[in-house]
C-alpha cells in the first residue's frame, strides 16, 4: 500500500479486527511485570461523544506504550448501566409506542432496559474498535452483570453490618420529572431570576407582624415555626410566643435558633423542616413537626387545600395573588439566584422529605484523607493541583444517599415484614417483600477498580492486577468517581484502586464554550475520523494540551495532523524504496559519514526526551517533541542529504531511523505506523504493537559531527535565504573555499564552481568555517543591499548591546539555569561573527 498516496481509510480499514484476532491486546504473560488500567465506563445511553474519544485516545497511548516497554498489560473494558439516564430513555421509548412503565410491570420493563443495553453496547463496541483502542475482551464487564451485581451487594451488606449504610428520613434532593432521589454531585446549578417574597406574620392577639422574606411562598403550607436568633434584641420578647401562619390561619411557634442571623433580612426566619434542609436541622433541635406539601411529581398535595393539583409554579402564582388580596404581602425583590437543577432531566430540583437509604460518610472520608498523606497508599495525582479538589471534598463530606427510585439497576437487597427489615442477599421466607429502589449508579461505578478484577472472590487477575495503575479521567468527575472509588477500595481493599490518576480537561468550541446539543456546537469524533482518520484526531487530542487543561476544539489543526501523517508517508515511500535492494544483513554503523551520525544523535536525544515524557505523562511534550523531530530533523534534512549517499551505512541509518519514528509514534499513530512498519522486509515482531520501545543509546552519540552538520545546516539556509535577498537569478558562478561535497550537492552549486568568474558584482557569504562568493550581475541590487545590510548591522549592534549588558550580570548569570546562559553566550558569539562579516 506504501506505493500508494496516504488514504487513512484504506489504511485503517480491516486492522482493527486483525489485532483483535491476533490476541494482541490480551492479558497474561506472567514472565513481565503486570501494567492495569480498568477502562472509565461509558454509559450506554448512547453515542461516545469527543471527551470519550480524548480518554479513550489517551488511556490507549498509554497501553500501547507499556506494552512496548515489556508490562504484562491488561486494559479492562467495561461499561455502565446508567441507571436515571437509561431508565428515562426506555420510558421515553415505551411512551412513543403508547406503553406504560407501570402497566408494563417490573420485569418487562427490565426486558426492554436490556434490549437497550445490547443495541447500544454493539454501538459503543464499533465505536472502540474505530478509535483503535486495545481493550482486551476477554475481561470485559458490565455494571449490571452477575458478578459486578454480587460484589455491589457484598458491599452494601457490610457496610450495613458496620452500621456505615442505614435508613432514615431525610430531606433529599428530589428530581419530579424522573421520581428519584439525587445525590448533592447530580445537581447543578444555575442562576435563574427569582425574588424575596416578604409576607407577613402576625403576632398571636395583636395588629404587629414579622416580616417573613423567602424564595419559596408555595412551602409555606408547610412551616412548623418561625425562628429567631437567641441573641436578637428585637425579637427577644417573642420567643415562646405564636404568630399566624398566612392563609392556614393556624398557629406556629416563635423559636430561638442561631439558624436565624440577625445580619440577613429582617433576621427571622420561616421554618419548613419538610421542604429545606437547613430547617430540617432546626426542627431536629425543636422537635417539629415535618410536613410534606407536595407529591412526587412537584405538584401541590391535599394539605394545600384549594391548590391541591397545581404545580409549584402556578401555585407560587396563585398564592401571591390571594396574600395581595387579603393584605399579607409587603412587597417583592426581584434577584438572580442559584437553584439546583438536576443532571439529567434538567428539571428544578426540589428538597424533600423522604425515608432513603444513605452512607454514613464520616469515618470513610478521614480515612481517606489521611491515606493522601502516606507515601505508599496515597493517589499520586498529574497534574498534583488536582488531589485538592478531591480532599475538599472529603473534609466537607455529607451523608451520601444512594437510593434511587428506579427499577434499573441494582435493587437494594433490603427486605421489610411488617416493622422489620433485613439486609441480606435473598428473601428471608414469606411475607417478606424487597425495597423497591435501586442503588445510586455511583455506588456500583464506585466498586470497579477491584470489582472488575473479581472480587469478593480472590482471582487469580485480582491477585495480580490490583491495586491497578492508572486511572484517566477528566476533572469533572472527580468527586463523582475518583474520591468514591478511593474510599470504597480503602475500606473493602485495605489499599489505594490505582497508583496514578491522570485528569485531562475538557472539550470546549473555539469560544471555550462547553459543547452541548442546545447550542448546536457539537462535534461526533466519527465524522471527524471518517474525514481525517483515527490517527489525525487521536494525535490532535492527545498532544494539543497539558493534562487538566481544556481544549478548544480546532477542526484545522486536525486537518494539519493529517497533513503530518501525510509527511510521514511520504517520507517512509521515499525510505522504503531507497531500501528497495538493500539487504538487512549488510546493515551496519561502521565508517558513519557526518551526516548519518549526526541523525542518530538527534534520533538519539529524541529517544531520551519522548521516554522522559512518556513516563511522566505528559503527552503534549512527547508529542511536540516527535513533531519536531520528525517534521525538521528526518524529513527536511537528513532525507534531503541521504539523497546523496548510496552507501550501506546511511541505507542503515535510514531503516533504523525509521524503525525508532514508528515505534515511538505507534501509540499516538496505531493505524499509520502499523501499515508502514508491515512494509519492512525484516521485522522485530509480527505486530508493531509487540515490539520493544526504543531505547537511549550513548554509543549513538556523535556531538563533534552533530555541530558539523548543525553549522553545515545553518549555512545552506542563510545561503538560499541570501540568494533569495540579494535577488540573485539563476545565472551565478561561485568561488569555492569550503571542498565540502555534501554543501555542494545541497546547494546544487556541482555546475556553479569556477576559479574566475565572468561575472563582476560579489556577494560573500560567510559562517563558521564555510564561504563561498558569489558573482553575478547585480546592477540593479546594489543600493537596496547597502540599505539593508546597513538594517541589519543595526539590529546586530542592538541585540549585542543587551545581551552583553545581561551577561554582565552576575545576580542574572548567578541564578539563571546555566544552559540559558550558556545559549546566551552562543547567541552572542553568532552575532558577533555576523557583524564583523557585515562589517567587512
Amino acid at each position: 500500500m506504501l506505493d500508494k498516496k496516504y488514504n487513512h481509510k484504506e489504511v485503517e480499514n480491516g486492522k482493527y479486527d486483525s489485532w483483535v484476532k491476533s490476541k494482541a491486546f490480551e492479558a497474561g504473560d506472567k514472565s513481565k511485570d503486570p501494567f492495569c488500567i480498568v477502562i472509565p465506563p461509558p454509559n450506554v445511553t448512547g453515542n461516545l461523544h469527543l471527551g470519550h474519544a480524548l480518554n479513550g485516545s489517551i488511556q490507549d497511548v498509554i497501553i500501547r506504550y507499556k506494552k512496548m516497554k515489556g508490562f504484562d498489560t491488561l486494559w479492562l473494558p467495561g461499561m455502565d448501566h446508567a441507571a436515571i439516564a437509561t431508565e428515562a430513555k426506555v420510558v421515553q421509548r415505551l411512551k412513543e409506542n403508547n406503553i406504560d412503565k407501570y402497566e408494563l410491570g417490573r420485569e418487562g420493563f427490565l426486558k426492554e432496559c436490556w434490549k437497550w443495553t445490547e443495541e447500544h453496547r454493539n454501538n459503543i463496541h464499533n465505536q472502540w474498535s474505530t478509535l483503535g483502542l486495545a481493550v482486551d475482551y476477554t475481561k470485559e464487564r458490565f455494571t449490571l452483570d452477575e458478578g459486578l451485581n454480587d460484589a455491589v451487594t457484598q458491599v452494601f451488606i457490610n457496610l450495613y453490618e458496620e452500621g456505615l449504610i442505614y435508613r432514615g428520613e431525610r430531606i433529599i434532593n428530589w428530581d419530579p420529572v424522573a421520581k428519584t432521589a439525587l445525590s448533592n454531585e447530580e445537581v447543578i446549578y444555575k442562576d435563574d431570576k427569582g425574588a424575596f417574597y416578604h409576607i407577613k406574620y402576625f403576632i398571636e392577639g395583636t395588629n404587629d407582624y414579622l416580616d417573613i422574606a423567602t424564595t419559596r411562598p408555595e412551602t409555606l403550607f408547610g412551616d412548623t415555626a418561625v425562628a429567631v436568633n437567641p441573641d436578637d434584641d428585637r425579637y427577644k420578647h417573642l420567643i415562646g410566643k405564636n404568630v399566624i401562619l398566612p392563609i392556614m390561619n393556624k398557629l406556629i411557634p416563635v423559636i430561638a435558633d442561631e439558624h436565624a442571623d440577625p445580619s440577613f433580612g429582617t433576621g427571622c426566619v420561616k421554618i419548613t423542616p419538610a421542604h429545606d434542609p437547613n430547617d430540617f436541622e432546626v426542627g431536629e433541635r425543636h422537635n417539629l413537626e415535618r410536613i410534606v406539601v407536595m407529591n412526587e411529581d412537584a405538584t401541590m398535595n391535599s394539605i394545600t387545600g384549594k391548590y391541591e393539583g397545581m404545580s409549584r409554579e402556578k401555585c407560587r402564582e396563585e398564592l401571591l395573588k390571594d396574600l395581595d388580596s387579603l393584605g399579607l404581602l409587603i412587597k417583592i425583590e426581584p434577584m438572580v439566584h442559584s437553584v439546583g437543577h438536576s443532571e439529567r432531566t434538567n428539571a428544578v430540583v426540589e428538597p424533600y422529605l423522604s425515608k432513603q437509604w444513605f452512607v454514613d460518610m464520616k469515618g470513610m472520608s478521614e480515612d481517606l484523607l489521611k491515606a493522601q498523606k502516606s507515601k505508599d497508599n496515597n493517589i499520586n495525582f498529574f497534574p498534583k493541583r488536582f488531589e485538592k479538589i478531591m480532599n475538599h471534598w472529603m473534609e466537607d463530606c455529607h451523608d451520601w444517599c444512594i437510593s434511587r427510585q428506579l427499577w434499573w439497576g441494582h435493587r437494594i437487597p433490603a427486605w421489610y415484614k411488617d416493622d422489620e427489615v433485613k439486609v441480606c442477599r435473598e428473601c428471608p421466607g414469606d411475607g417478606w417483600i424487597q425495597d423497591n429502589d435501586v442503588l445510586d449508579t455511583w455506588f456500583s461505578s464506585a466498586l470497579w477498580p477491584f470489582s472488575t478484577l473479581g472480587w469478593p472472590n480472590n482471582t487469580d487477575d485480582l491477585k495480580r492486577y490490583f491495586p491497578t495503575d492508572v486511572l484517566v479521567t477528566a476533572y469533572d468527575i472527580i468527586f463523582f468517581w475518583v474520591a468514591r472509588m478511593a474510599f470504597s477500595s480503602l475500606k473493602q481493599m485495605k489499599c489505594r484502586p490505582f497508583k496514578d490518576c491522570i485528569i485531562h480537561g475538557l472539550i470546549r468550541d473555539k469560544q471555550g464554550r462547553k459543547m452541548s446539543k442546545s447550542l448546536g456546537n457539537g462535534i461526533d469524533p466519527m465524522d471527524l475520523i471518517d474525514e481525517y482518520g483515527c490517527d489525525s484526531l487521536r494525535f490532535y487530542l492527545t498532544t494539543t494540551s497539558a493534562m487538566g487543561m481544556d481544549i478548544r476544539f480546532d477542526t484545522d489543526k486536525v486537518a494539519s495532523t493529517w497533513n503530518f501523517i501525510n509527511k510521514l508517508w511520504n517520507a517512509s515511500r521515499f525510505v522504503l524504496m531507497k531500501l528497495e535492494n538493500f539487504d538487512t544483513k549488510d546493515k551496519t554503523f561502521e565508517d558513519l559519514n557526518s551526516a548519518d551520525k549526526w541523525m542518530l544523535t538527534k534520533l538519539n536525544e529524541t529517544i531520551k526526551s519522548v521516554t522522559k515524557y512518556m513516563d511522566k505523562y505528559e503527552f503534549n511534550n512527547a508529542g511536540s517533541t516527535l513533531y519536531s523531530f520528525i517534521w525538521d530533523d528526518f524529513c527536511d534534512k537528513y532525507i534531503e542529504m541521504s539523497k546523496f549517499s548510496e552507501t550501506n551505512q546511511t541505507k542503515s541509518v535510514l531503516l533504523y531511523t525509521l524503525t525508532c519514528i514508528v515505534k515511538m509514534m505507534h501509540p499516538f499513530m496505531p493505524f499509520v505506523t502499523e501499515e508502514i512498519y508491515s512494509n519492512f522486509s525484516e521485522k522485530e515482531d509480527k505486530l508493531l504493537f509487540l515490539t520493544q520501545y526504543p531505547k537511549y543509546d550513548k554509543k549513538l552519540m556523535f556531538k563533534d559531527e552533530t555541530k558539523e552538520i548543525d553549522n553545515l545546516l545553518e549555512y545552506v539556509t542563510l545561503f538560499r535565504n541570501k540568494k533569495v535577498e540579494n535577488k540573485v537569478s539563476s545565472d551565478f558562478e561561485v568561488i569555492d573555499y569550503n571542498n565540502n561535497e555534501l554543501l555542494n550537492k545541497m546547494l546544487k552549486l556541482t555546475d556553479k564552481i569556477v576559479k574566475k568568474s565572468k561575472f563582476n558584482d560579489k556577494l560573500t557569504i560567510e559562517l563558521y568555517n564555510y564561504k563561498f562568493d558569489i558573482y553575478f550581475d547585480n546592477s540593479s541590487n546594489n543600493e537596496e543591499e547597502q540599505k539593508r545590510i546597513k538594517e541589519e548591522i543595526a539590529k546586530l549592534e542592538a541585540s549585542i548591546l543587551r545581551r552583553e549588558k545581561l551577561l554582565s550580570n552576575q545576580n542574572y548569570v548567578s541564578k539563571a539555569p546555566e544552559a540559558i546562559v550558556n545559549k546566551e553566550r552562543e547567541d552572542l558569539q553568532k552575532e558577533k561573527d555576523r557583524l564583523a562579516i557585515l562589517n567587512k
